[in-house]
């Protein structure tokens, strides 16, 4: 089934690549931008509406970090970001910005739409919870599931579309111990391998936001060897 009506923005300048991912995503039914700097495309990613970001990470005047940090204060959707490196400083810095996934070039066309649909498809699930559901309670800990919000004692703590992913489905399983590899199946839903980092760097990131002591905490335990546990 095509996507109709899905925007994406693909901030490339290399004409050759970005055209190419225009044309194999608008074969699939997307509607599809492009910008060819990173002024352009922060500027089209903060004012117009679009269901995925595909970013190159050395586009010229705003590099694509800034423009995944400056993107991430103001909407949760989907961000995929493309480079011709394979470092995983990059990665775990993407990833660290709420980048939700990494493809490297070159890469296969067919992978690249799949992935887009992938992301597209889970955010849209995620973000039309039932508001049937009860909210969480641990120790201080409270998490809303219909309006997918985090308060510490009380007090609302800001967590991107992937981190409230894995905090709730944490507190949903508590005193299980997950590794890294199903976590990202979990959470991310596609192939795991070598994608290990964004679990680490996820964890990191609510760790800094929910825990009173992150060399100590109460809530997401690191299980040496395992995985994690949600301590319930």
């Amino acid at each position: 089934m095509k996507r109709m009506n899905k925007k994406v923005l693909i901030i490339e300048d290399d004409q050759s690549i970005a055209a190419l991912e225009r044309d194999y995503l608008e074969i699939e039914g997307f509607q599809v931008e492009i910008a060819a700097d990173g002024s352009l495309g922060l500027d089209a990613a903060l004012h117009r509406q679009f269901d995925l970001i595909l970013l190159d990470l050395m586009v010229p005047n705003i590099n694509g970090f800034e423009i995944c940090r400056q993107v991430r204060k103001e909407t949760n959707i989907p961000i995929l970001m493309v480079t011709a490196k394979y470092e995983d400083i990059d990665k775990v810095r993407g990833f660290g910005l709420g980048a939700d996934d990494y493809i490297v070039k070159p890469f296969s066309p067919s992978e690249l739409v799949a992935r887009v649909k992938a992301h597209i498809d889970r955010y849209e699930r995620l973000t039309q919870a039932d508001p049937s559901k009860d909210e969480i309670h641990v120790r201080g800990l409270q998490i809303n599931m219909a309006s997918r919000q985090v308060f510490i004692d009380g007090k609302e703590v800001i967590l991107t579309t992937k981190e409230f992913d894995l905090l709730s489905f944490f507190a949903k399983h508590p005193n299980q111990v997950f590794s890294k590899e199903e976590l990202f199946e979990r959470i991310w839903g596609l192939d795991s391998v070598g994608d290990n980092a964004t679990v680490t760097v996820h964890v990191k990131k609510i760790r800094k936001k929910i825990e009173k002591d992150t060399a100590n905490p109460q809530y997401i335990q690191t299980i040496w060897g395992s995985g994690y546990r949600f301590k319930g």
